[in-house]
């Protein structure tokens, strides 16, 4: 996307910007037409500031949930011995539900208000939720349901995501959305990625680790990540106050004063918003990337109890290698939130999330079973020393919480193969490591690219308008993505097969791609929808 005759267009991210003095907006250009001031200096400095407040708060959003992932299961157990495998799913689930009901909330909230009012207090929900699962231990019963309510309540903070996006779209123009949204969801896989980190470096010290009677605190392994993550949300909030400001900009760079700045902002151009969103784009990019987060939700479920079925690994097994996978995985993807900020310059949006989509497409249609051979089947039933192999309630969660389900010491007898109590077991082909491989790498590439583009065009559909609502609606389709994947596997995995399962994604899949072929032209700016800037990337 270009602006004709403004010099927006031709800065990158980072570079100098245009003065905008009273002498500049008075000078005149060769043909006589009076230039647009653009920016001050001090200005540009104060809106990059507040991007980069926003990428942190993204990072310390994904950490906030990463961070104790590794040790729900455990401390679980430790505090509410009648909790079982299922209420774990429950716990786990409860994230995206709280992030779903809160994201159009804040968004809406973050429209007529200044946006530092729901950032402050979503991070101090989070803090406080935080905390309370640092004691959900000290009550006599119902652990378990503290544990729940404090998990729900870390998913509430985290619907400040849409206020986030909103604000980067309304203070960032054309040319420099898409290097941004990059940035933002880089920051949000990293922290995805350094919250286990986290979590293993506070192993050491241990399950009992340190009693402070007066204050009713176990400083332990369990504990003290939450606690670290607490005080990661309270340098969060003093950031926010002390360096976040109010800005805008239109498409072109201009700057000009936000209905929610609160007296922050500045009014050097009162930009025409008039004109409609397209709600038929908007409607079309909320069902893609519900599709988007939809398929990678069941391809991270899955890992795990596919890898067992067929390969024969064991649970210890195929936890520590689908872990090195996905380790690998999460960093091929901030490479690539790097390399389409490049591309995208070339190519537009649309074409690189087309591309991304037909990538997704092959990654699952690889996972399709072929051949003769069978996997090695599991006969033998798992005897009462060991834990029940539920198959449905392990699917419900999520790879990352199956990792805590430890097995005794004395597992030697551990079933493995595909279990008979699964009949596709007994007439589907094996799929074979190289094709899961293929794919993980695949999906690993297809995946953020269309993660990147879906935010950078929703919000250029959007226009110059207040984002959060909209935003907020984006955000609860991911929510409700990442809550039902699992339940599809659980149900179409289980009973019917991978042959099933991976038939049905590459459908859906493939029913996206038409969808946004019907809607590709319509995925355009709002600015060049009403003709004040040219487009140059179709």
């Amino acid at each position: 996307m270009a602006a004709a005759g403004s010099a927006a267009e031709a800065r990158p991210e980072g570079q100098e910007p245009l003065l905008g003095s009273a002498e500049a907006a008075a000078d005149e250009d060769e043909e006589g037409e009076s230039r647009d001031v653009v920016e001050t200096q001090e200005h540009y400095k104060s809106r990059w500031r507040s991007i980069w407040i926003m990428y942190l708060t993204m990072f310390l959003s994904s950490v906030g949930f990463s961070i104790v992932i590794m040790s729900v299961w455990p401390y679980l157990q430790k505090i509410d011995p009648t909790a079982d495998a299922s209420f774990l799913g429950w716990i786990i689930a409860s994230y995206s539900i709280g992030q779903m009901v809160t994201s159009p909330l804040f968004g809406l909230w973050s429209n007529y208000r200044p946006r530092r009012e729901p950032l402050v207090i979503s991070t101090a929900i989070s803090v406080a939720a935080n905390c309370l699962y640092a004691y959900v231990h000290v009550p006599h019963s119902h652990n378990k349901y503290y544990m729940l309510t404090a998990r729900a309540l870390v998913g509430f903070g985290a619907g400040n995501v849409a206020v986030v996006r909103s604000y980067i779209a309304g203070a960032t123009s054309l040319t420099e959305r898409t290097s941004a949204m990059a940035n933002t969801s880089a920051c949000q896989a990293v922290g995805f990625i350094l919250g286990p980190v986290f979590q293993t470096c506070f192993t050491l010290i241990g399950e009992e680790g340190v009693t402070w009677k007066f204050l009713c605190l176990q400083l332990n392994m369990y504990t003290a990540p939450v606690l670290f993550g607490a005080l990661l949300g309270v340098i969060n909030i003093i950031l926010i106050f002390a360096i976040f400001r109010e800005h805008r900009v239109d498409d072109m760079g201009r700057q000009y004063k936000s209905i929610n700045s609160d007296g922050e902002g500045s009014d050097v151009l009162d930009q025409n918003t008039e004109g409609s969103i397209d709600h038929v784009a908007v409607v079309a990019l909320n069902v893609l990337f519900f599709v988007i987060l939809f398929v990678f939700a069941v391809f991270e479920t899955i890992a795990t109890p596919l890898t067992m079925d067929m390969y024969s690994w064991t649970r210890k097994e195929a936890v520590f290698y689908n872990g090195i996978i996905l380790s690998v995985i999460g960093i091929e993807s901030v490479i690539v939130f790097m390399v389409v900020k490049i591309l995208s310059k070339k190519t537009g949006e649309r074409a690189i999330l087309h591309a991304g989509l037909l990538i997704v497409l092959i990654g699952f249609f690889i996972l399709l079973p072929w051949g003769k051979k069978l996997p090695n089947i599991q006969w033998q039933e798992i005897k009462n020393n060991s834990i029940p192999r539920t198959a449905p309630t392990e699917m419900l969660m999520p790879f990352w919480s199956l990792q805590e389900m430890q097995l005794p010491s004395n597992h030697t007898g551990e079933p493995v193969g595909c279990p008979v109590t699964q009949s596709w077991c007994l007439n589907t082909p094996v799929i074979y490591l190289a094709q899961y491989l293929s794919s993980d790498v695949l999906i690993g590439l297809g995946y953020p690219v269309c993660n990147v583009m879906s935010y950078t065009l929703y919000s250029k559909v959007l226009g110059p308008k207040p984002q959060g609502v909209y935003m907020g609606w984006l955000t609860a389709s991911g929510s409700g993505a990442r809550i039902l994947g699992p339940v599809f596997v659980s149900q179409i995995y289980t009973h019917l097969g991978p042959r099933w399962a991976f038939s049905l994604i590459c459908g859906v899949v493939v029913a996206s791609l038409l969808l946004l072929e019907i809607v590709y032209k319509r995925l355009i700016a709002f600015s060049v929808r009403y003709g004040r800037i040219q487009e140059e990337n179709c």
